[in-house]
């Protein structure tokens, strides 16, 4: 398990910005479990270097420009990581983009960031649903979860939920309309499930891998999607959980598919399209868990990870200047 005494608070000048950047000052960090695998080893990004800002997909607001196209006083978003100012080129897999007009900070952080759009190609693209299937979503109170769920609502499945704890189970079924939730802390997943999916699952939203995605591959039914997403359960664990029901894959004829949501870079306007018109239309209900000061970064990453947050994680840092 990450702590605190992984990370060293460190104090130095505000840089200053050469041709081609810009100087931003950070506001909003956005925190998710994949920050954990970017401090252990290679993933789609090379291991954070010991000694380092620590990674973390922020909003921020230009400060001083020297790169055409950014103007001081706009608000970006990119992988500016904790700390209070950052000079950057804008370049890299995550890029630096200006956020949309009229998005809150924060919204841009979740529902309209790497979250909103990650459920949205996560169901739309490798789901591929279909109305009347049967959809589970795994840590579906958490920021990407709780979307990819109701995207498939929206499609038209039949939703089911899994969370820890009654009071992110029961905003499930109410606020956000799931057709049923399970609490993973006080409930059996497996005889749950039997309950709630009667006619097994024909698409599973995989945040958590372990146990519960083998619980789900005892059900598959045939030509079942299975969308890997994250597998926060294994992030600390020292010993990787073995699968016991991967062979039914091959009885049922399923497909189950990693993906990163960075591969859509260019479609990326598509999903922020329909997330708004869905917002717009009150079908998209989302919940912030927002701490305040850099300092308390580190505790607050570690909130994932004991499944305190609640809805999208978020660090305040600073207000906007105007």
């Amino acid at each position: 398990m990450v702590e605190e005494s992984n990370f060293r608070w460190v104090e130095s000048p505000v840089p200053a910005p050469s041709d081609g950047e810009v100087l931003i000052r950070n506001l909003w960090l956005s925190f998710d479990p994949t920050q954990r695998g970017w401090m252990s080893r290679e993933t789609y990004f090379p291991m954070i270097p010991l000694g380092e800002a620590m990674w973390g997909v922020a909003i921020g607001q230009v400060v001083q420009s020297r790169k055409p196209g950014f103007e001081p006083g706009e608000i970006v978003y990119g992988l500016f990581g904790w700390q209070d100012y950052i000079v950057t080129n804008g370049g890299g897999m995550v890029g630096m983009r200006k956020v949309q007009a009229g998005v809150p900070p924060p919204m841009a952080l979740g529902l309209f960031g790497v979250n909103g759009i990650t459920a949205y190609f996560g169901v739309i693209d490798i789901g591929k649903c279909k109305p009347g299937e049967t959809f589970v979503v795994s840590g579906a109170a958490g920021a990407t979860g709780s979307i990819a769920g109701q995207i498939a609502k929206i499609k038209g499945c039949r939703v089911v939920g899994i969370a820890g704890g009654k009071a992110k189970c029961d905003w499930r079924v109410g606020e956000a309309a799931f057709d049923g939730a399970i609490d993973y802390r006080s409930e059996d997943v497996g005889e749950r499930l039997a309950q709630l999916c009667p006619k097994g699952v024909d698409v599973y939203f995989d945040n958590v891998g372990g146990p519960i995605l083998d619980e789900i591959l005892r059900r598959i039914n045939m030509h079942a999607r299975i969308v890997l997403c994250g597998a926060i359960s294994q992030y600390n664990s020292k010993v990787p959980y073995a699968l016991k029901n991967s062979i039914n894959l091959v009885a049922r004829r399923a497909r189950m598919e990693g993906f990163l949501v960075f591969d859509y870079q260019e479609r990326y306007p598509e999903a922020i399209q329909a997330i708004s018109e869905w917002s717009r239309e009150g079908r998209l209900k989302h919940k912030e868990d927002i701490a305040v000061g850099l300092e308390n970064a580190p505790k607050t990453l570690i909130r994932l990870f004991n499944g305190e947050n609640f809805g999208k994680q978020l660090l305040k840092i600073a207000d906007l200047q105007t």
